[in-house]
């Protein structure tokens, strides 16, 4: 008999990849979409000839509804839960910040509360996050670095981590948090910072705009790609003991220095297209981010498939061909 998954955020980026990760390992998975004015399930839609009859499935949801949440639960059975759900721009963060305690905080400690009062055994993966680190006390970042949040994203996902330790220590709930530095892939959303330039830049080719408008060029980040990242959030799971572990690439690249590759793919001078406006700055900044996965590759066997400017070439390439540019 398959296992079952579910996975809250089942229509981003992560979760569409981890969807179509677990579904091609043989699991049924169930997921949750919030109910909107426009569907967002673009992500999705190609795994459903595939899948629909037996074993994709999807319901309307919200982790900032817990009894709605319950009874979905209690209905699906699953064996793993991936917390994937979130308000998950920083910038934004700063405009809705109760909005964004209530999802990235409070849904987890709803998912936790169905997990100790059911008394299923079910494994429990907490998507944790890089900006956690902020501030950075010490370069490379690991578990055992001490969290400087900036934000009130980061805020909320610092609750949400450590809450998640304290229900694997107070009720023995197999529960991980995987701490993931910048993932990126053709599947980001369009007001993160590296899709905003891919699709921008395909956007310039076919003479719909002139400029990309940007923040802070100088911010470092240490970028993977998502599609390799999940797979870290399965095999955490797949452990004997639950543990936290940080997912990253071990290098670190400047927005500019994103820019920079993602117009050498299409033969641009970036500084005739990109303009940089302080609306986008952050109230406070994260200057810089670089994780050490060590951990991660040591106990779990993961490390990152595809590098820095192979992301960069993809992400650009992808949004070229859905404006019909051939590059």
């Amino acid at each position: 008999m398959s296992k079952k998954a579910f996975i809250t955020g089942i229509s981003g980026q992560d979760g569409s990849y981890l969807a179509e990760f677990l579904l091609e390992k043989g699991y049924e998975v169930h997921g949750i979409v919030r109910r909107s004015s426009s569907v967002f399930r673009e992500r999705l839609e190609y795994l459903y000839p595939t899948y629909k009859d037996k074993k994709l499935f999807l319901y309307y949801g919200d982790v900032a509804d817990g009894s709605s949440l319950a009874r979905l639960l209690d209905t699906v059975k699953p064996d793993e839960i991936y917390n994937l759900a979130a308000q998950s721009h920083v910038k934004i963060s700063f405009d809705i910040p109760e909005y964004t305690a209530d999802v990235t905080g409070l849904g987890v400690i709803r998912i936790l509360e169905w997990i100790r009062e059911s008394g299923t055994g079910v494994k429990f993966y907490q998507a944790s996050s890089s900006e956690m680190f902020g501030k950075v006390i010490e370069t490379p970042q690991k578990e055992t670095t001490p969290f400087y949040p900036r934000s009130p994203y980061a805020c909320a996902k610092v609750f949400a981590h450590y809450v998640t330790i304290n229900y694997r220590e107070s009720y023995n709930v197999f529960a991980c948090s995987g701490i993931l530095f910048n993932h990126e892939s053709p599947r980001r959303g369009e007001n993160f910072v590296t899709r905003k330039i891919t699709k921008g830049i395909a956007n310039i080719l076919a003479k719909k705009i002139n400029a990309i408008h940007l923040g802070n060029l100088d911010a470092k980040r240490d970028w993977g790609y998502a599609k390799d990242y999940v797979e870290a959030m399965w095999c955490m799971l797949q452990q004997d003991k639950p543990d936290d572990y940080v997912i990253a690439t071990g290098e670190t690249h400047s927005v500019r220095e994103f820019i920079e590759e993602a117009f050498n793919v299409v033969g641009l001078d970036w500084e005739k297209h990109v303009i940089v406006d302080k609306k986008y700055f952050r109230p406070a900044e994260v200057d810089i981010l670089i994780g050490d996965a060590f951990k991660a590759k040591k106990i779990l066997g993961w490390v990152p498939k595809v590098g820095f400017k192979e992301l960069v070439r993809l992400m650009v390439k992808t949004d070229c061909e859905e404006v019909g540019v051939k590059i």
